[in-house]
């Protein structure tokens, strides 16, 4: 999951801390300048995919650097920062809610680290109803304040419940210094960013593999009861789909497939234990043979999925994936447990091949099967997600308008069946705003356009405006001119 590390510059962050060691007197802003590059470096090794973004925050608060991978530009990002006023959380959230929202939506979970002395006033952290975070968040607060501060736990404590949201408070367990500070950061960046490795199953052949982001376990609610299911260390590879037959089903979750680097593929698996892997081994990875690349390229080019078990009833699908940049990657969707995840297929556990004699002749049908008779709503909906489709749909019908009378019949078959999508969608106001577009429309005609043009435009804007156009059984009439003498009947469905 993403990761957004908060950084406390108020007043207090420029107290200067001794080192017991070495004398040498740090501000605590350098000191958590220097528990961020720890971090980023310990990312950088172990989790290079992860996406990083840093935000200072006083009284406002400001992005250093938005999500990224260079974490070597966080680093001279960081280098530049300066102590200024006073603590306001509510300025934090505010940034933290937009900075997510646009980057990752309001439901992907977003993990944040909080770097601070506490040194705040109790008043201001009173949350309200516009400091709420807008997303799935996980806060771990990582407590720089001296060991012997007694208000510190206790502020500690009131940042979290302001945020409220799943986390926990850590510090050292000794006094506060750079010896101190990056075992303590150490140990945080291996408990909040620890690899999942699995073993990926295919018959006799086992991989070992690694899943990015960790999966997280899920709870769901079977026969009145919460049932907590965590991922396998072995996936086994059930079989193969056509990716037409499966679509695009409900997912928990997607995760990045890799192999680890540096280990040979096994026949026979044994135990998970015996899959760790020597982080300091070092191999040429292009001349070892791997059974996820076999496996990514076979999906690729076949068009075809892998249903694979993550655990007792759960099931996930491994497929090729292309991003925009057109480069590659093995991917898995993790199904919801317990349910049938993909209605269209059934049950899982009732698939297999047929025996030879029951195999039905081969058809070029493939799921979803189109039923044989001929649905009267067969037609193309109408669906306004972005702006820019709504106002593809307006131009349309000016074009047509502005080809009058030849496109007659056109007009107002586009005009009627954008009236209903708005009466559909309760969107009422588009009639008026449309109203107005004709009239602006019929002062801008230029002096070549045919007569009709003007009247047909004047006609339907003033209908729009009436009560009548409100009814969804209504059909918009042509205007009856000397240039539209026979007329079809319009907008019927």
């Amino acid at each position: 999951m993403p990761t957004i590390i908060a950084i406390d510059v108020s007043l207090s962050m420029f107290y200067k801390v001794s080192g017991f060691e070495t004398g040498e007197k740090h501000s605590r802003l350098q000191l958590a300048i220097h528990a961020v590059n720890i971090l980023l470096d310990y990312l950088s090794i172990h989790s290079k995919l992860e996406y990083v973004a840093t935000v200072a925050y006083s009284s406002k608060a400001e992005i250093i650097s938005s999500f990224t991978r260079d974490y070597e530009l966080i680093k001279t990002k960081l280098s530049g920062l300066e102590v200024k006023d006073k603590t306001n959380y509510e300025s934090l959230i505010k940034l933290l809610n937009r900075m997510v929202i646009s980057e990752w939506g309001s439901c992907t979970p977003c993990q944040i680290i909080l770097i601070t002395d506490g040194s705040s006033s109790f008043e201001s952290l009173v949350p309200t109803a516009t400091t709420t975070m807008s997303f799935p968040s996980s806060v771990t607060i990582a407590s720089i304040a001296p060991a012997d501060d007694m208000y510190s736990p206790i502020a500690m404590q009131k940042i979290l419940k302001f945020f409220d949201s799943s986390g926990k408070v850590v510090k050292t367990d000794s006094n506060v210094d750079i010896d101190s500070l990056t075992t303590f950061m150490r140990d945080l960046a291996k408990e909040n960013y620890s690899s999942s490795n699995a073993a990926l199953k295919c018959g006799g052949i086992v991989s070992k593999i690694q899943l990015l982001p960790p999966p997280m376990p899920y709870t769901s609610l079977i026969d009145f009861e919460m049932k907590t299911n965590q991922v396998s260390n072995v996936i086994e590879i059930c079989g193969f789909i056509d990716n037409v037959d499966v679509g695009t089903p409900a997912a928990v979750s997607r995760h990045l497939v890799l192999p680890i680097a540096g280990t040979q593929e096994n026949t026979v698996l044994e135990s998970f234990e015996d899959m760790e892997v020597d982080e300091g081994t070092s191999h040429d990875d292009g001349k070892i043979p791997s059974f996820c690349v076999l496996l990514h390229g076979a999906l690729k080019v076949e068009n075809m999925v892998a249903l694979c078990e993550l655990g007792s009833n759960w099931y996930g699908i491994l497929f090729s994936w292309t991003d925009s940049k057109k480069r590659s990657n093995l991917m898995l969707i993790v199904l919801e447990p317990e349910k049938v995840s993909v209605p269209w297929i059934g049950n899982f556990k009732y698939l297999g091949t047929l025996p030879n004699e029951n195999i039905a002749p081969e058809t070029d049908e493939c799921f979803p099967v189109r039923p044989p008779e001929k649905r009267s709503y067969n037609q193309n909906l109408v669906v306004w997600v972005k702006q820019s489709g709504l106002q593809s749909d307006v131009q349309k019908i000016l074009r047509q308008a502005r080809k009058l009378p030849e496109k007659t019949n056109n007009f107002y078959k586009e005009l009627n069946r954008l009236r209903r999508a708005a009466i559909s969608f309760g969107f009422v106001e588009l009639l008026d705003g449309v109203a107005d577009i004709f009239e602006r429309e019929c002062t801008m005609l230029p002096g070549s356009a045919h007569p009709d043009c003007a009247l047909q435009l004047t006609h339907s804007a003033g209908i729009l405006r009436r009560p009548v156009a409100r009814d969804a059984k209504y059909s918009i009439p042509p205007m009856r001119t000397k240039f539209v003498s026979g007329i079809e009947s319009y907008g019927k469905i």
